[in-house]
């Protein structure tokens, strides 16, 4: 049992399966709940659970996958080139967009924390919950953050506006394919931006953009929030 539960082959079968499964389960529901990263997660917890594997094993195994997350996001630059044009003719519109997200973001992390009263570590912890995984975590441990709660926070934000984002467009009246890139990058990236590359190839564009602008416009704002709280 041993040699089941440290096995490479495992950890990635389970994951694989797992996103998989949420994939066809969404493609037959069709709503927004049945998000195929979200399905995983409970399914993979689960599995967990049912084979008394410690986390540390399937993290072990797992990690080869994680190895591929930053080239993922860098492959968001092909839509980027393909929209080169639209996106230079509004590029300040969407820094000013992306800023104001930024600024939203964290004045809400700001908030909340002080209406919770969290303390110094758990508030830099929440400070990057809008920036992509591959950012986020590195601004979370530079700035003393518990870094595990950080890549959960970014995970729950990008699934959270990944089924919420098309809502809230049709709720407000967001009808303009750059103004909703905009929002879904900033508010929620990759995660986000995977739902606006299915609603167009602007929107997806836009998002990629606006990711990345969140990314590291953040790491400049993080500091000087963090110095707020």
């Amino acid at each position: 049992m041993s040699l089941f539960h440290n096995s490479v082959y495992l950890s990635l079968f389970l994951s694989i399966a797992a996103y998989e499964t949420g994939c066809i389960i969404k493609k037959r529901c069709g709503i927004a709940l049945c998000n195929p990263l979200l399905i995983a997660i409970v399914l993979v917890i689960i599995c967990l659970k049912a084979l008394d594997m410690d986390y540390a094993d399937y993290e072990a195994g797992s990690r080869y996958l994680s190895y591929l997350l930053t080239p993922a996001t860098i492959c968001l630059a092909i839509p980027l080139y393909e929209k080169i044009m639209l996106l230079k003719n509004n590029l300040k519109a969407i820094i000013a967009g992306v800023l104001s997200g930024i600024v939203t973001n964290m004045l809400i992390v700001l908030l909340c924390s002080s209406l919770f009263k969290l303390n110094h570590q758990q508030y830099v912890t929440l400070l990057p919950k809008s920036i992509t995984t591959a950012i986020g975590i590195s601004v979370s441990q530079e700035l003393g953050g518990i870094v595990t709660i950080t890549a959960v926070v970014i995970i729950l934000t990008g699934i959270l506006g990944n089924m919420t984002a098309e809502w809230v467009c049709r709720l407000f009246g967001i009808d303009d394919p750059i103004s909703q890139g905009v929002g879904f990058g900033t508010s929620s990236h990759v995660i986000g931006t995977a739902r606006a590359m299915e609603m167009g190839e602007i929107q997806g564009s836009v998002s990629s953009l606006s990711l990345v602008l969140t990314g590291i416009l953040s790491v400049l704002f993080v500091l000087i929030f963090s110095a707020v709280y």
